[in-house]
């Protein structure tokens, strides 16, 4: 496919098939199942020939816009070494950023995608709200909520 051998990293908001889902809480991490299936969203992306790397930090439960989760240590901003990574998103902007992957999702209901590539110097690319399915992610505000990516 058109993403072959290119690597992707996964918001941990989103089901990847045989890993659970924690959305940057540790409690919930604990009691989530495997997931069984993986989300709509990181499967065309996974058909379109990318390989899944593993799961990136999100700020608990996706509700912030500075990318700092007062259970896990902050992602490194590549950037800017003395700078936040800004947004939800902001551990698949470092993964990005830092060449750890090719492309990673992200998620914006607030800003969540948009703040991180601007703090991180990154491209991305936000769908119009409900263009792509969220089946399989945990949702912040439906109503709101879309998928995005950074490359």
């Amino acid at each position: 496919g058109p993403l072959a051998g290119l690597r992707l990293a996964v918001k941990d908001i989103y089901d990847v098939a045989g890993y659970r889902t924690g959305c940057g809480n540790p409690r919930k991490f604990e009691e989530a199942h495997t997931a069984s299936r993986t989300a709509d969203a990181v499967q065309m992306i996974l058909d379109a020939g990318a390989r899944f790397v593993g799961k990136t930090q999100t700020d608990e439960l996706a509700f912030a816009l500075f990318g700092q989760n007062a259970h896990f240590p902050f992602p490194v901003n590549p950037a800017a070494l003395d700078r936040v990574t800004g947004g939800s998103s902001s551990g698949s902007a470092a993964a990005v950023a830092g060449r750890l992957a090719d492309i990673a999702t992200g998620s914006d209901t607030g800003g969540s995608i948009r703040a991180p590539a601007s703090f991180c110097v990154l491209v991305v690319l936000r769908a119009a709200h409900v263009r792509i399915s969220l089946a399989g992610t945990m949702q912040l505000a439906p109503s709101f909520d879309t998928f995005g990516w950074f490359a």
